[in-house]
């Protein structure tokens, strides 16, 4: 592997940007830093981009009473119950309006009009019955303007009733974003009288410590198994070196000796990866900050004295990114990222590490040629043990353990990470982290 001597942390390499800007990368809004080429939203992300489809023509009947019918649920919450108060203030105060209506007219019913001067029976009830018409008509008329100022004042009021109402669930919908296997500890905590929403978000927090409990119990069972079959397969490792450098060993037992060393240590590294993918997925204890160049830059000095695997040129485009998070996780990140786009490669090929700032995130993103890889592989390749086109065999090349270790350890960070087919085969995957303040 021909690895060239990485730039200063501040310095951006002259070597090549071949694959272009990842078309699964972030958003092309943000700003970029580093050399590292932005792009659009990752593999499978919803459209949202282009243009609006127009409308078909001739739209019937039914499909207007059909868009009526959904239009409830297309509604938030808040508006719905903001609308509610509105119409029960409007029916109440109509309500009241008949009722004062109705009372004021027999009010006016029972009253007698009286002149100034000489009038017969006649007039004086025309009088009558003009004045209680005027009067009526006055009081609709004012009570109606009176019913829509205070129904618009209503309304306004109703809707910040509304949204106070609905604040605990604005709450636990924050909450429930924020959760991922290494963010179970946190917890609504919801303060205030014991009532459905309080209880709500008691049984929500009961819900995240029972699958809290749940994985720690899965991580720790990971963790005991690997470190007590550690044991045996030092001893054994051992066995077959003693076995090996015994020079009365006949040939056809040392070539057994040496494919059980290598079985062996195969095996070595399948628990080694199953002890990081157990640490990676726990919460974080300790944050420092740490340099993503200086990380790569030490990676690369290790990687490059291996002699395994296919031979490529490894290309380095190192700008400081300040990452805040564990160390000694980041350089792993860093080391199976590099490690995946040197076996996972072709004879000849080429490996293009970057690091720098892209969308207000310290990154990393390691671009190698290798297999073409279908759209539709790349989410399976970060779960653990899946191998392009394969499940579980040809484990010659690792233990399938790496691209998941990445994302456990760039998760317990609470970054991003996302991969998308380079053309003309091989894979450009970036890890985005938080940085240092």
């Amino acid at each position: 592997m021909n690895v060239p001597p990485a730039p200063e942390p501040n310095e951006a390499a002259a070597g090549p940007k071949p694959g272009g800007p990842p078309q699964g990368g972030p958003s092309q809004g943000g700003s970029s830093q580093g050399g590292l080429p932005p792009g659009g939203p990752p593999a499978g992300a919803p459209p949202g981009t282009g243009r609006a489809t127009p409308p078909p023509p001739g739209r019937t009947r039914g499909a207007f009473l059909a868009d009526l019918h959904a239009l409830p649920g297309r509604v938030s919450v808040r508006l719905r119950l903001t609308l509610l108060y509105g119409l029960l203030f409007f029916l109440a105060g109509g309500m009241l309006l008949i009722v004062t209506y109705l009372l004021v007219a027999d009010i006016l019913s029972n009253i007698d009009v009286g002149v100034y001067g000489v009038a017969t029976s006649e007039q004086l009830e025309h009088l009558r019955q003009e004045f209680i018409q005027q009067t009526m008509r006055q009081l609709i008329g004012r009570s109606l303007l009176a019913l829509a100022g205070v129904g618009v004042i209503a309304l306004v009021l109703g809707y910040f009733v509304a949204d106070r109402a609905l604040a605990p669930l604005q709450k636990m919908t924050t909450t429930a974003r924020q959760l991922s296997e290494s963010t179970l500890h946190e917890r609504i905590a919801l303060e205030g009288p014991e009532d459905e929403i309080k209880e709500l978000a008691d049984t929500f927090d009961a819900m995240l410590e029972r699958l809290g409990q749940a994985f720690d119990s899965q991580r720790r069972f990971v963790a005991n198994a690997s470190h007590e079959l550690r044991t045996p397969l030092a001893i054994n490792r051992t066995l077959l070196e003693v076995a090996l450098g015994d020079p009365e060993a006949s040939e056809d037992l040392k070539a057994v000796g040496r494919t059980l060393l290598a079985t062996n240590a195969r095996h070595e590294r399948l628990i080694e990866g199953l002890l990081l993918l157990a640490r990676s997925e726990r919460e974080l204890t300790s944050w420092s900050p740490a340099d993503l160049a200086e990380v790569a830059a030490k990676v690369l000095e290790t990687l490059g004295k291996r002699t395994d695997g296919p031979e490529v040129t490894v290309h380095t485009e190192l700008t400081e990114g300040r990452a805040m998070g564990d160390p000694v996780l980041l350089e792993h990140l860093v080391s199976n990222l590099v490690d995946n786009a040197i076996k996972h490669n072709v004879e000849n090929g080429e490996v293009f590490v970057r690091t720098g700032v892209l969308d207000g995130f310290a990154a990393c993103q390691v671009e190698n040629t290798g297999p073409v890889v279908p759209a539709y592989e790349v989410d399976r390749l970060f779960e653990p043990f899946r191998r392009l086109h394969t499940d579980r065999i040809e484990s010659a090349k690792g233990a399938g353990l790496g691209l998941s270790i990445v994302r456990s350890v760039v998760r317990a960070h609470r970054g991003t990470v996302y991969a998308t087919p380079r053309p003309g085969g091989g894979l450009i995957v970036t890890a985005r982290v938080p940085l240092a303040l």
